[in-house]
């Protein structure tokens, strides 16, 4: 089958299109026909290494974290699929490999595609839905009428959890650009902060919860938007010692992984809140929970653009340099 790998960890120029033996599924895996996947910020991640300690992968690595598909074979022990069924599904964290012809899914990651969706529009979405559920309702645990702020709302993350926090009945404040403001409104921001012109720590206050996406300054100012016994969940900040536990590391991993978050948990006491470090994990049954607010009309995919299969590397290019306006960056096989 033909797939997009790295031989070595490196930036665009160590991706490369192979051909690679087809996949092998287990007695609990479905094997699945790769319609479309999509492009997040862990591609390149994972690519340039910067999680090669806490994921040693071997390499060669076939890329890519979510796909939408149809099934062609499935596992003996395989109870809930069969041969035709359209899925999609965020791979296990130690079996990515999405930008590729095919792959082996263990059932228990795989959920049936969203019936309103196209394969496009459903390949969009697992991995930032996934992360959306887990912030908001599985750690933050977000009630009506709390106060949360989602930054770069009009991102692949973004767009997601801006209108599942309006499901859950909370006030949502976003950070984005002017250009941007209508549709993160229509998502379902109560509050927009133009991040060009404003600054976001002197405009809110009070918050709940704060999903953070970009780290580094903007993770510091959330600490101070948050009300006392407040959270922040951050997918870009260094990882904690939780995180590590998660991944069953070992004590000197541990140690490394508290060390890097010292400072920031520091701060966080400091304000009376509390800051955590979300790496989110596969979920079948999560994503059936998100299919049926998907096929209610209650959540949208947001698409900026679809690249062919043989563009993955442009694909991969053009997101990671911010072309796109909004939303996520597709790869359709077919």
């Amino acid at each position: 089958m033909k797939a997009y790998l790295i031989e070595k960890y490196g930036d665009q120029s160590a991706v490369r299109a192979a051909e690679m033996p087809e996949p092998e599924p287990g007695a609990d895996d479905v094997l699945v026909k790769i319609h479309a996947a999509s492009v997040n910020p862990l591609d390149f991640k994972i690519r340039d290494g910067d999680f090669k300690m806490i994921l040693p992968y071997r390499l060669p690595l076939v890329l890519g974290n979510d796909f939408a598909g149809e099934v062609v074979r499935v596992g003996s022990a395989v109870t809930g699929f069969a041969v035709g069924d359209e899925v999609y599904a965020r791979p296990d964290k130690d079996r990515i490999g999405t930008f590729a012809e095919l792959i082996a899914v263990h059932q228990d990651d795989l959920a049936p595609k969203p019936a309103t969706l196209t394969m496009a529009e459903a390949a969009s979405l697992p991995l930032v839905a996934l992360t959306s559920w887990q912030a908001l309702v599985e750690r933050a645990q977000v009630r009506p009428g709390q106060k949360v702020l989602i930054h770069a709302g009009s991102g692949g993350v973004g767009t997601i959890a801006l209108q599942l926090a309006r499901q859950l009945g909370a006030h949502v404040a976003t950070t984005a650009s002017a250009a941007n403001a209508a549709l993160v409104k229509e998502l379902g921001a109560d509050i927009v902060v133009d991040y060009r012109t404003q600054d976001f720590e002197e405009v809110l206050d009070g918050y709940d919860v704060v999903l953070d996406t970009l780290g580094g300054e903007t993770l510091e100012k959330s600490l101070r938007v948050l009300k006392p016994g407040g959270k922040v969940i951050s997918v870009a900040g260094p990882p904690d010692a939780d995180f590590a536990r998660e991944l069953g590391a070992n004590p000197v991993l541990r140690q490394v992984m508290n060390a890097l978050s010292f400072k920031t948990r520091r701060q966080a006491k400091r304000q009376g809140v509390t800051y955590s470090f979300l790496f989110m994990k596969a979920g079948g049954d999560q994503l059936r929970a998100l299919t049926r607010l998907i096929d209610a009309g209650e959540i949208r995919p947001v698409v900026d653009r679809v690249f062919p299969f043989d563009q993955t590397r442009e694909a991969m290019e053009y997101a990671e340099k911010g072309r796109a306006k909004a939303g996520k960056v597709v790869i359709a096989m077919a």
